[in-house]
């Protein structure tokens, strides 16, 4: 038996990943992140370090949501709360409405009536976005999905209706990131 490796797994040194100070001013994707009452402190962390994956501009936490500094966010995060940049903002109503005076294009994450499939974003014609995610029980408040210029589902094909919140986050930041590459 060889004991050879036909891949290497490469070590974190080896990723050749940006310094801290590096990703803060390189281009951002031009995504915005706005949750909606997201509860979880882990869950926070998580879409605080998928943002720093697919480099989005900004995180905006509304509502109930915690905010770092934070041990439990930072033990998920694992310090992109120092690197994305973030905002809280009590009222999400008045800030949709600003994202869209901005020129995003406010894509509600959620299952309703008329959705528009994740595979199909590609016929989205705007530039910018900024993805809404709800609460962990509840999902995305109705006022903020009747403000939203999308709503983005995510299809599922289990006994299950949904994804942990930030699972969901990771696959359509993907999808949306996608666009830029």
């Amino acid at each position: 038996m060889s004991t050879e490796t036909k891949n290497k797994k490469l070590k974190l040194w080896e990723l050749n990943r940006v310094s801290d100070e590096a990703y803060k001013i390189q281009a951002k994707n031009p995504i915005v992140i706005v949750l909606d009452d997201i509860r979880s402190l882990n869950n926070i962390g998580s879409f605080f370090r998928t943002s720093d994956a697919f480099s989005v501009e900004k995180i905006y936490l509304c509502g109930i949501c915690a905010c770092p500094p934070h041990r439990d966010i930072h033990k998920t995060a694992l310090g992109a709360t120092e690197t994305v940049e973030w905002e809280y903002r009590s009222d999400i109503l008045e800030l949709t409405a600003e994202l869209k005076q901005q020129g995003y294009a406010v894509c509600t994450v959620e299952q309703t009536e008329q959705t528009t499939m994740l595979q199909d974003i590609h016929s989205l014609t705007d530039q910018k976005f900024a993805l809404v995610f709800g609460n962990e029980v509840n999902g995305v408040n109705q006022q903020v999905i009747d403000a939203s210029n999308y709503v983005i589902e995510i299809p599922q094909f289990g006994t299950k209706h949904s994804l942990n919140v930030s699972v969901c986050a990771g696959i359509v930041m993907w999808e949306f990131c996608k666009r830029y590459i």
